[in-house]
């Protein structure tokens, strides 16, 4: 991803000035919603290394290749945060991932769960309320 670019988490930064920071190492995301719009950029700039080292160890696969994925992150929108505050130790965040497949529109919806260790946030698993075409190809 060009450095210049606006970050896909959506926040209308500079992909080098957001979620670019946790990516290189330069930063740790100090909320469950941060890393959240992190690991989906990581996504869309297809980094398999960050979402596996964001990935909590209790549940993190073995190995993880987004090489060859076919599919296109367009947008993130989180749609409500439940802890994962600095102070707090686990949280959960809901969202709805907008993506294309194939030339089709979809939109997957999530709530995730996360927990803080050592001071550092980590993805642990989530429960997908539904992943479907997008069928009005709104985003957002």
């Amino acid at each position: 991803m060009m450095l210049n670019a606006f970050c896909p988490c959506g926040s209308l930064l500079l992909y080098a000035d957001c979620c670019g920071v946790y990516h290189a190492g330069v930063a740790i995301p100090s909320t469950a919603g941060t890393l959240m719009r992190s690991r989906f950029s990581a996504f869309a700039v297809q980094n398999a290394a960050y979402v596996l080292q964001s990935w909590d160890e209790t549940t993190r696969p073995a190995a993880f290749d987004l090489t060859d994925d076919p599919t296109i992150w367009q947008a993130l929108e989180i749609v409500k945060t439940q802890k994962g505050a600095v102070n707090d130790t686990t949280g959960l965040v809901e969202f709805k991932a907008y993506y294309t497949l194939s030339g089709e529109a979809y939109v997957l919806h999530e709530r995730s769960r996360f927990i803080k260790r050592q001071e550092r946030w980590f993805y642990v698993d989530g429960l997908i309320a539904v992943a479907v075409k997008n069928l009005s190809g709104v985003v957002g």
